[in-house]
C-alpha cells in the first residue's frame, strides 16, 4: 500500500500555491515568446526512436525512456523538444521558404542516473526560429531568451555565448579524429588548461593552431576576450565564427541588454547538432542551466527540408527554484470568494456565485456540512488561500 502513494525516482507531484507559482511563469514566458511573433506549436509526448538518434543528437539512447507499440516499433518519451519541431516542420511546412517562429511548452523525459536530484521528468518551454541563417536571428534569440527571464519574474542572470565554429575551424584544421576531437572537447569544457597543453603537444603541430587552444579556456567573460581570439586565430572558419558573434553583440547592445551577456568560446553542447552559435543562462541558486540553446543550421535536412534554424530551452523547473532559492516572489491568485450556504438557501448561492463570477471573480460554493462552525470555514479558507468567505 506504502508504494501507491509515492512517485518514482526523478518524478514529483505540484500542488497547490507551487502549482500557481509554475503556471504563472509559464504563462509569463509563452507570452513574451508571443509578442515576439512565435506562434505556439505541440508535438507529441512520445515518438519514434529515429527521431531521437544519436545523429540528431539530443541525449544518448540509454538515457531516453523506451517501449514498443502493439506493431513492436520502437517509441520514446521525448527527451528534448527541438528534433521533434523540425520533424513537424519538414511534414507541415514544406512550400514555406519565409521564417517560421514556432514556441512551445511541455514535458521532456531523461532517464540520467549520473544526477542525484535532477528530474527525470521536467518541464521545458522553447522558441525556435526557422528559415533565417543571419546573425540577426542568432541576436534575437538572446534578446528573446533575457526579455523572457525578466518577464518570468528573475532579476539577475547571464547568458553566456559560445560558438560550436570557432572549435570546429581548430579541429578541422588540426584534422583530429572523432575519439580525439571528444577528448579535446571534455578537456576544454572543464577548463583544465593542464590537460589541452598536453593534448596539444602530442596531437598539434602548427604552432598558431596551437597557440589558440591553449587560449581557449581563457577565453570568457567580456566582448574584449572575443575580439582577442578573433586576433589570434588564422584559420577561415574560427576566424568567420568570431565575426559572426561580434555582428550578434552589436546588435544586442543596441537593445541595451549586453549587461546580461557574456561570452565564454571553451563552451562546447553536448548536443551534436548545434552548428554555431551556442548559449546558456545561469543563475544564482542552481547548479546547472536553466536556459540552453545554440544554431542547428543541419538538423533540419535529416528530415528532407534543408533549412537554418536557432532556438533554445527554458528548464522551467529549474527557473522556478532558483526563483524560490532568490526568494522572489511571485504574487498568485488564489479563490476569491467562498459562499457556504445551508440547504435550504441553495437557489440564493447560486445566484450569489454567479453575480460574483459574472464579476470575473473566482467563486467557490459549498454546502455547509453537518457540525461544521462558522470557525472551520473561515480556518479552510485561510489554508484553501480563499480571501472571503460568505454564509448563507
Amino acid at each position: 500500500m506504502d508504494t501507491l502513494l509515492h512517485t518514482p525516482d526523478g518524478v514529483r507531484d505540484i500542488y497547490g500555491r507551487e502549482c500557481a507559482v509554475k503556471n504563472k511563469i509559464e504563462n509569463a514566458v509563452m507570452k513574451e515568446m508571443q509578442l515576439f511573433g512565435y506562434d505556439r506549436i505541440e508535438t507529441p509526448t512520445f515518438e519514434f526512436f529515429d527521431i531521437f538518434n544519436q545523429e540528431r543528437g539530443s541525449v544518448s539512447s540509454r538515457e531516453m525512456y523506451k517501449f514498443f507499440d502493439r506493431d513492436n516499433n520502437t517509441l520514446v518519451l521525448r527527451p528534448d523538444m527541438t528534433p521533434s519541431i523540425a520533424r513537424c516542420v519538414a511534414k507541415f511546412f514544406t512550400e514555406e521558404d519565409m521564417p517560421l517562429r514556432l514556441c512551445c511548452l511541455g514535458n521532456i523525459y531523461i532517464n540520467n542516473t549520473n544526477y542525484k536530484g535532477r528530474l527525470k521528468e521536467s518541464t521545458q518551454a522553447g522558441a525556435e526560429l526557422i528559415g533565417d541563417d543571419s546573425a540577426a536571428a542568432d541576436a534575437e534569440m538572446i534578446i528573446l531568451v533575457i526579455r523572457s527571464l525578466l518577464a518570468a519574474g528573475l532579476k539577475e542572470f547571464q547568458v553566456e555565448l559560445g560558438e560550436a565554429d570557432f572549435y570546429r575551424g581548430i579541429t578541422d584544421k588540426a584534422g583530429l579524429s572523432p575519439e580525439q576531437d571528444r577528448e579535446l572537447r571534455e578537456l576544454i569544457e572543464n577548463k583544465n588548461s593542464f590537460g589541452v597543453e598536453e593534448f596539444a603537444d602530442s596531437h598539434i603541430r602548427d604552432d598558431n593552431l596551437k597557440k589558440t587552444l591553449l587560449k581557449m579556456p581563457e577565453l570568457f567573460g567580456s566582448v574584449e576576450n572575443i575580439r582577442e581570439a578573433g586576433r589570434l586565430s588564422d584559420n577561415p572558419g574560427s576566424s568567420k565564427a568570431i565575426e559572426r558573434l561580434l555582428k550578434v553583440h552589436s546588435i544586442i547592445e543596441e537593445y541595451g541588454l549586453t549587461d546580461y551577456v557574456s561570452y565564454d568560446l571553451g563552451m562546447l553542447s553536448q548536443y551534436e547538432y548545434y552548428t554555431g552559435i551556442i548559449f546558456k543562462a545561469y543563475t544564482y541558486g542552481t547548479g546547472d542551466y536553466i536556459v540552453n540553446g545554440g544554431r542547428y543550421d543541419r538538423l533540419l535536412s535529416q528530415f528532407g527540408k534543408n533549412l537554418p534554424a536557432v532556438g533554445f530551452g527554458i528548464a522551467i523547473d529549474r527557473l522556478m527554484s532558483a526563483m524560490m532559492g532568490q526568494h522572489i516572489d511571485v504574487s498568485v491568485r488564489g479563490t476569491d470568494t467562498l459562499v457556504v450556504y445551508s440547504a435550504d438557501h441553495s437557489k440564493e448561492a447560486a445566484d450569489t456565485a454567479m453575480k460574483l463570477r459574472n464579476e470575473g471573480k473566482r467563486t467557490a460554493v459549498q454546502l455547509r456540512k453537518q457540525g461544521k462552525s462558522d470557525a472551520d470555514y473561515r480556518a479552510y479558507a485561510e489554508r484553501s488561500r480563499i480571501e472571503k468567505v460568505i454564509f448563507i
